[in-house]
Formats: C-alpha cells, structure tokens, sequence
C-alpha cells in the first residue's frame, strides 16, 4: 500500500512514522509513503500557498494553483482524500475499501480551508476524523494512514485482531483483561477464566452491544444483528424521555375548511393510531381535547370499550394504548392535568405545517427540553391549529415537510413522525 501525502510540513510524519507498527510495516514493504509539499510548487519565489479570501474575513486561504500542480504532478494519487471537519465521518467500512486499493493521496490541509474551486477540478472525496478543529490536516492524515495500513495483509501479527476490534462489526469493542487476575480487589469476570469458549463469545457479544448501546447507540442502526441480540439489548437500561412528553389531539380551536375557527369531529383512526404510536413510544398520556357534549360521549364510550368491555379481552395490546387516552375539554385543562401529574407546568409546543409567527423548536431542541421537564406538544385536527390554540403555545414545531410545497400529511401520520423525531432512540 502507497501513500502520497500532501502537506506543508512533511516533517510532521517522520517520528510516528519511525515508530511502533508503521515504521516495521514501513521496513518490510507493507506500507510506503511519498511527500508532496505545495510549496515547491507555488510559482513565486517566496513559494507562497495561501491568500486572503475573497470577501473578507479572517485567516487565509489556500491556494488553488500549488495544490493542483502538486496533485496533477503525483504519477499514481488513487483514490484522493481530503480531510475536513466539515466532512462526513471518516468510517471503519472506508479503511477497509482503501485498503484494498494499491496507492492513494491524503491531501492535508491548513489554514482556513482550501479555495474551493480544487474539488471542481479533482475527484476529491472528503471525511472528517471527528468534530474538533485543529491546525492543520497532518494529525487526522496520520489516523487514516494507520486505520488503512493496519488493515493491509501483513501489517498486524495476527491479522483476525482486524476484524475483533471496535466498528469492525458495527459495534463497539468488548473489554478485555489480562493478569493478575484479582487487583486491587477488583476480580477478573469469572467467565473468561472458565475455559468455555462458548460462554465466552457470548459474554463478549453482550458486552459489545452492551457498549455501544450506552455510548455510540446511533452504530445500531447498521449494525448486523439478530433476533438473540434484539432481545439482549430489551433487557438493558436505556433512557426513555418519552415519559415526560404528552400530545394533546385538539378538535377545538380549530381551522375548519373555511378558515374559520370552530370544533372538528372525532375519527375513530386517529384516536386507534395515535394512542398506539403513543404507546410504542412510552409518552406520559394522549390528552383529546373536544368540548362537544355528544363527542365527549362518543369518545368515552370508543376508551370504555377498548378497555373495560369486550374490546379490553379480545385485544389486551389495543387495551393498553387507550388507556393512555385522556378527555379534556380545553387545552388549558391538558395543561393543567400535565402539571398535576408531573408537578411542573409543561411547556407548550403547537404543530403547523405552516410556518408561524412564533418561535420555532427543532426535534432536537424539544428532545433537549424532555430532559429538563415536561413537554405538551399540540396537534391540530381539520385544517390545523386555529391561532387562538397557538396563543397559548411557547412556540412551534418546525413544519415536517418544510422543504416541500406538498405538506398536507393526516394527523395520526404527523404525530407518528413527530414522535419519532423527537424521541428516536438513534437505533
């Protein structure tokens, strides 16, 4: 594997380089490396690489012309990388396809960025090896040098020690120990001195997704499990800010088709749904807001059935969802039953797929709010929320479909997205 590797300060390399792994890979022809400087390659005789940019600001710039001569110079670049925090996340499943390639370029760089106009003119691919900001490219040019290398034939002694380590699964790393076995009083897991390899695996399996469940949970999502891993994980402790929302299903005050404020009808599929999806999700109560005498009974007799009569027998499952169902008369009577319950008033958040006059709240910011307090979050039937209802709202949800013209998503559908927008558990 060859590595060309672009950067101001080649010096950076060398005692990393002449180190540990890298510098016996280096030896035996593993790995090789070449280093390519802008500098020789700025055509002024100060052999200057960098400008003010264009339109002010502070720093500087990089300039265009030394980088694409030094990367137009370079006989085998491969695949270019340019690392940038502003990139995606550099991966384990990148290293393993650059490793697989025969040379490739790291281009490193410096002050406020490069002038744009590079990526225009070479096939460039970009990855960050994390959020912070640094100086220069140099320290995360070394990271990706050693995350590909080590996964080239050879590098590593034991080359399954590649595939037992921390995203090379998608999860993360179980813990390991060595001797003594008892330090400090502190004892080595029975389990890995049993001699059964068996329990063994499975104790490092379930400590593994024990791991990253607690620290990198978003690994989930593409992580390769199966049925016995699902149920492991139900059993561990996870946080469950769900308890500390409610939604309000508001029939009134209401925009009917006229644009007008008045009172909409109950649907029996709105109810089913949302209290369902409000189970699933673990909230703290569906409050259904509708002062209409003959609805209110309507709405007390579809919960009596579900979950005193038949209906509570036939399906224990649909029985739960309901029974989260609360009649109110009024929203402020939600607020009320929500401070009751949870001895804080919540704060109010109103849905629009329109964009209101008001202040708006992200997923993420209500999540944030879940964990100092409770959250009643507003649902408009018919035609939407009237402004009498967003009144009495701190703000409003960010519109679900903001960036499309068509927005006109039925309310058991928006507060299923809702829901899972604000309470995904990033798996």
């Amino acid at each position: 594997m060859h590595f060309n590797i672009i950067t101001i300060f080649p010096e950076f390399f060398a005692s990393p380089l002449n180190t540990t792994l890298l510098n016996r890979a280096r030896k035996s022809g593993v790995i090789s490396c070449s280093f390519f400087n802008p500098r020789d390659y700025a055509p002024d005789k100060h052999r200057s690489v960098d400008d003010r940019p264009y339109g002010g600001g502070p720093g500087m710039v990089m300039m265009i012309a030394p980088l694409l001569r030094c990367l137009r110079g370079i006989e085998k670049p491969g695949r270019i990388l340019v690392l940038s925090p502003a990139a995606r996340p550099f991966t384990q499943a990148q290293a393993r396809e650059l490793a697989a390639e025969g040379n490739m370029t790291i281009v490193c760089g410096r002050y406020e960025g490069f002038d744009a106009r590079l990526g225009k003119l070479a096939a460039l691919e970009y990855a960050s090896m994390g959020e912070a900001v640094v100086s220069g490219g140099e320290a995360a040019a070394l990271m990706v040098m050693e995350a590909v290398a080590r996964l080239v034939p050879g590098f590593m002694g034991k080359e399954a020690s590649g595939d037992e380590e921390s995203f090379s699964q998608g999860l993360l790393e179980y813990p390991h120990y060595t001797r003594p076995d008892i330090f400090e009083e502190v004892p080595v897991p029975d389990v890995l001195l049993s001699g059964d390899h068996v329990k063994i695996a499975s104790w490092r399996r379930e400590r593994s997704l024990e791991s990253t469940l607690r620290l990198r949970p978003e690994l989930l999502k593409e992580a390769e499990l199966d049925e016995g891993d699902a149920d492991f994980l139900r059993t561990l402790p996870r946080e469950r800010l769900g308890r500390n929302l409610y939604l309000c299903l508001v029939h009134y005050p209401v925009l009917l088709k006229t644009k007008n404020p008045g009172a909409s009808s109950l649907t029996n599929l709105d109810i089913h749904d949302i209290a369902r999806s409000s189970c699933g999700y673990g909230i703290g109560g569906l409050y259904i807001s509708i002062p209409l005498p003959d609805q209110t009974q309507i709405l007390q007799g579809i919960v009596r059935y579900w979950t005193q009569g038949a209906g509570a027998v036939s399906n224990p499952d649909r029985a739960r969802a309901l029974s989260l169902v609360r009649h109110v008369p009024e929203i402020a009577d939600a607020v009320a039953d929500v401070e009751k319950c949870t001895g804080q008033r919540p704060l109010v958040i109103g849905s629009s797929a329109q964009w209101c006059k008001q202040s708006v709240y992200t997923p993420g910011m209500v999540r944030k709010a879940l964990t100092l307090g409770p959250v009643l979050l507003l649902l408009g039937t018919s035609h939407g929320l009237a402004p009498e209802a967003m009144a009495v709202c701190s703000g409003q949800l960010r519109p679900l479909r903001f960036l499309d013209t068509y927005r006109h998503l039925s309310v058991r559908a928006a507060a299923a997205i809702c829901l899972d927008r604000i309470l995904h558990d990033l798996y």
